[in-house]
């Protein structure tokens, strides 16, 4: 005898396996938008399939990255707002496989919520979805886990793990940078997302301050410029990686400048950035301003209004700049690479108040 009708449910527990369902199904389109070429397979696999025919490489690698939204998060929830989150944690992982060169191949998520709410669901993956469309490549599998009792009501996290592809031989790694090289730096849409812990403590905490409050240096509400997606930098970087005109890269997340820009610099050389040299995004003036935050700790926070740097041969920089340029991607000259071992140097009229 194996029926019990007064026994407990799956669902008793807090797990909807029927909701769950129509999250897929609600899901579905804005996946199977993202295949690409080498996706093998449908949804619904324990596994998902990928192949690398047609990349002819001497020595081709597969390199990986992974991170999640962190504590922006927190803002998505207060605005209940969910289809943008989705990208910034594509960015996170996209962005950094990108750093050594790597072309994405593929991206896989995972979400995890108290209840599962499919609608909320599907607009997570649905941003998920377009940013993996943006950058080139395929939403090739998830997971959505329903915790009851883990996470609180409307409460839940996003993480996410990118795989791309690079032949050795073009293997970003900074080896080759020399003092006298040239930093450029690609505009960044806001604070991306690294330093909310930060930010809540400035603006919530300390300032008292509502998600619905009108910034007029913002032109719109304080959750709106906060919740800004972090930018996606493949289409902007590619067609210069494939000329090689890229010596070095660096992605300025959690660390700031100061952080960063050492993790590709070699032995020997040391970065000087000049803060006047690009625009300062309202955001950044007004979080300093708010918190009275030392700018040394801003820069080693937050990104400034730059988010992806492009250590380049001063004999190239004007034919990067040009073919930026030529795409209607914003870049700035703000730095040097010069001799010496010390920390990173960023200067500016801030510095010298």
């Amino acid at each position: 005898m194996c029926s019990n009708k007064t026994g407990l449910t799956y669902r008793d527990a807090g797990v909807d396996i029927d909701a769950g369902n129509k999250a897929v199904e609600l899901m579905k389109e804005s996946v199977k938008r993202t295949y690409t070429a080498g996706v093998v397979g449908d949804l619904g696999g324990f596994g998902g399939l990928y192949s690398l025919a047609g990349h002819a490489m001497k020595e081709p690698m597969l390199v990986s990255g992974t991170d999640g939204v962190g504590t922006k998060l927190r803002l998505a929830i207060m605005m209940d707002k969910h289809d943008t989150i989705g990208q910034d944690c594509v960015a996170m992982s996209v962005n950094d496989i990108l750093v050594q060169g790597a072309t994405p191949l593929f991206f896989l998520d995972y979400v995890a919520v108290g209840k599962l709410d499919p609608v909320q669901v599907a607009d997570i993956v649905r941003g998920v979805a377009n940013a993996c469309e943006e950058s080139g490549c395929a939403l090739l599998g998830g997971e959505t886990a329903e915790m009851a009792g883990f996470y609180g009501e409307g409460d839940y996290d996003v993480a996410g793990f990118a795989v791309g592809i690079v032949d050795r031989p073009k293997l970003i790694t900074g080896e080759n940078i020399k003092a006298g090289d040239v930093i450029l730096g690609l505009p960044s849409s806001g604070v991306h997302s690294n330093g909310f812990s930060l930010v809540r403590k400035i603006v919530f905490d300390h300032k008292g301050f509502s998600i619905d409050q009108d910034i007029p240096e913002f032109g719109k509400t304080l959750g709106e410029e906060l919740l800004t997606p972090t930018r996606l930098y493949p289409k902007a970087v590619l067609p210069l990686i494939k000329e090689n005109y890229i010596k070095g890269m660096v992605h300025i997340t959690g660390g700031g400048f100061y952080e960063n820009i050492p993790r590709v610099l070699p032995n020997g050389v040391t970065a000087e950035v000049d803060c006047d040299t690009w625009p300062r995004l309202p955001v950044f003036t007004k979080l300093q301003e708010w918190g009275n935050v030392d700018w040394h700790e801003m820069y080693r926070t937050f990104n400034m209004g730059i988010g992806m740097i492009l250590i380049v041969d001063a004999d190239d920089v004007d034919t990067v700049k040009a073919n930026l340029e030529s795409r209607n991607e914003a870049v700035y000259e703000i730095g040097r690479i010069v001799a010496g071992e010390g920390p990173v140097v960023v200067k500016g009229a801030v510095f010298n108040d």
